[in-house]
């Protein structure tokens, strides 16, 4: 990643264009552009292209700011020099956001499995999975997906600091949920880092709390390129409160979006990098709770940092753009709100995958003649929810069968290898697979069985 080259100031560009010839010209030329991508060009970008006729790249942005500058609104949030942060919601924006609302804040039909007590925690699972993985690595965690899968399903206990990292993420997730109805306040920020940094750190004093003044810290590549350098640590308890304040919608004095203003909250603790570690991961944490406070319930399954993590450099880039441009927040926000739409439309094509193989499913349960009716009940079941466990006793009383029938149909699935058969005391569990629809179809796929073929253990 590469730090974006800066415009000349915007005063200095003024003041060359009052003195020139071509001011009317370059007053035309900032009327909004026809295109239908409505494109938010950084000046590093702007560059590279020709300008309108007659008209230098440099006039040409000087009538772009000028038109920007119109729809910028201030927020409590400054730089280090003080000057003020500001954004802008142009038309993009204002199509993704509604977006996000339908898709992430409201009830849609196609949506059942989420909201479907049976399944819902299923979902739920998978997504903070998801999110603690993907959003330690962007951290710097080195570990497969696989294996941080594998360790947080069966809960042994973390072999590494990235381990720590993953499990730490996923603890702190899951409490963001119980946090929904609970103002922000500089107490709860360092107790969400504590919890993320908990024996994850370098340094293992610095988990939640600020750091402080003889602790520099820098935002650098390993080749040693710093792209940011934050705020002086004598400011920080300050400048804390005041992203509270802005978080619990205390400032400013005018209605900001509450998917932007989530978005915002996310900029403002990764700018003001407060801590010594932990500074991403704990402004994706807030993020996520503005969102849920805010009635988008959906965002419990979605992971924004599985999309960040496909394309990081985007993302250290929005950043970078906002900085190197007058602190126009804009391009963060357009940013982020492209990866929450993507976020979204990925968990609806997973549940739509998913909902495909299950009617999928139904047809392979079909082909199997020596299924009975209450062994393809259980199969239909377990497809739609992995995981789920089933006994002999409620099996028998759910269709009020004989002890050894209901004992005879478990075991007849864990034969081939359906269901995962588990001792719990001194009796059997049977368990739904992960890949129960792969286990169907490599049946199905073998030679069919002769008709003649019976359960061997219904009698």
């Amino acid at each position: 990643m590469k730090i974006p080259q800066s415009p000349k100031p915007f005063n200095e560009l003024l003041k060359e264009a009052v003195k020139s010839k071509q001011f009317s010209e370059i007053i035309s030329a900032a009327e909004p552009s026809s295109s239908k991508k409505n494109e938010y060009f950084h000046w590093d970008e702007l560059r590279h292209r020709q300008p309108p006729a007659g008209i230098s790249t440099e006039q040409w942005w000087l009538s772009v700011k000028l038109r920007r500058k119109h729809g910028l609104r201030r927020i409590p949030l400054k730089d280090k020099q003080g000057k003020p942060f500001e954004f802008s919601v142009p038309d993009s924006v204002v199509e993704q956001l509604h977006y996000i609302d339908r898709g992430a804040g409201g009830l849609i039909g196609t949506l059942e499995p989420v909201t479907s007590p049976q399944s819902r925690d299923r979902y739920l699972i998978r997504s903070l999975i998801e999110e603690s993985i993907t959003s330690s690595q962007l951290e710097g965690a080195v570990t497969t997906r696989e294996v941080a899968k594998q360790m947080l399903s069966s809960g042994r206990k973390p072999r590494d600091k990235s381990e720590r990292m993953i499990l730490n993420n996923y603890f702190t997730m899951q409490h963001i949920r119980k946090l929904r109805e609970t103002a922000l306040s500089p107490e709860l920020v360092l107790a969400i880092q504590e919890m993320l940094g908990r024996d994850a750190l370098d340094k293992p004093d610095a988990a939640g709390r600020l750091r402080r003044p003889d602790e520099r810290i820098e935002v650098s590549d390993f080749e040693g390129t710093v792209f940011h350098v934050p705020p002086p640590a004598e400011q920080l308890p300050e400048r804390i409160k005041a992203m509270c304040d802005f978080a619990n919608g205390e400032s400013p004095d005018y209605f900001i979006h509450p998917v932007v203003r989530a978005i915002i909250l996310h900029f403002w603790l990764a700018y003001d990098h407060p801590f010594v570690d932990g500074n991403g991961r704990t402004a994706r944490a807030l993020f996520y709770w503005a969102m849920l406070r805010n009635g988008f319930w959906l965002c419990e399954f979605i992971s924004i940092s599985q999309i960040i993590l496909k394309a990081p450099i985007q993302y250290g880039t929005a950043f970078l753009h906002t900085e190197t441009d007058d602190n126009d927040l804009t391009y963060f926000i357009i940013h982020q709100t492209e990866v929450m739409r993507k976020a979204v439309k990925e968990l609806h094509n997973y549940i739509t995958r998913k909902t495909q193989e299950v009617e999928e499913s139904r047809g392979f349960i079909a082909t199997l003649k020596w299924l009975t009716h209450r062994q393809q009940m259980i199969l239909s079941h377990a497809l739609k929810n992995p995981g789920s466990r089933y006994t002999v006793a409620e099996h028998r009383t759910r269709h009020g069968i004989a002890y050894a029938t209901a004992r005879a149909d478990l075991l007849n699935l864990a034969q081939h290898e359906l269901l995962e058969k588990q001792t719990q005391g001194r009796e059997f569990v049977f368990v739904s697979p992960d890949d129960l629809l792969k286990r169907l179809k490599t049946i199905c796929n073998k030679n069919k069985p002769d008709d003649k073929q019976q359960n061997l253990f219904v009698s």
